[in-house]
């Protein structure tokens, strides 16, 4: 299936996409890609709120934009795969199965399926700015992308199936 109707079939139900996921061969390029497209997608995200952040403080744009592109593209993916080990530590520590192709798989999938949602915080930040809005839809990308993170981690072996 193509990605985006995967991500949106995640919304749907998180264990049955990652289940096809993991049925596919192990494959370290996909999982790089994934986690490559979505720090993309949360950097896209964010031009907005930087937009809005240079035009109210009267400064230059493209140092903003790329700082948070170092940051989101090449400081983030390094992040995440660190993450992906320590809750595979932690994973095995508790006796699950998954191995760390599965711990970072399910890592990567639930932050690019999570992504979206993280285009409608850089939307609310930019055109609305500071807010009621802008804390809810964070909250709900918090609580998606855990809801997707542990459904997938489950999937991969955490916990029973």
């Amino acid at each position: 299936m193509p990605v985006t109707t995967d991500i949106a079939a995640t919304y749907k139900g998180p264990r049955a996409v990652f289940r096809r996921l993991l049925a596919m061969d192990q494959n370290e390029g996909r999982a790089l890609a994934l986690v490559m497209a979505a720090c993309v997608v949360v950097f896209v995200g964010q031009w907005p709120r930087l937009a809005r952040e240079a035009h109210l403080n009267e400064q230059e744009l493209n140092p903003l934009l790329g700082g948070a592109l170092l940051g989101w593209v090449f400081i983030m993916p390094l992040v995440l795969y660190a993450l992906a080990f320590v809750s595979h530590l932690l994973q095995r520590g508790f006796g699950g199965q998954g191995d760390g192709y599965t711990s970072r798989l399910a890592l990567f999938w639930a932050f690019l399926a999570a992504s979206p949602l993280m285009l409608l915080n850089g939307l609310i930040a930019g055109f609305v700015g500071p807010g009621p809005g802008l804390k809810l839809v964070g909250v709900i990308w918090i609580v998606i992308f855990l809801w997707f993170w542990l459904s997938n981690l489950r999937e991969a072996g955490w916990g029973t199936s």
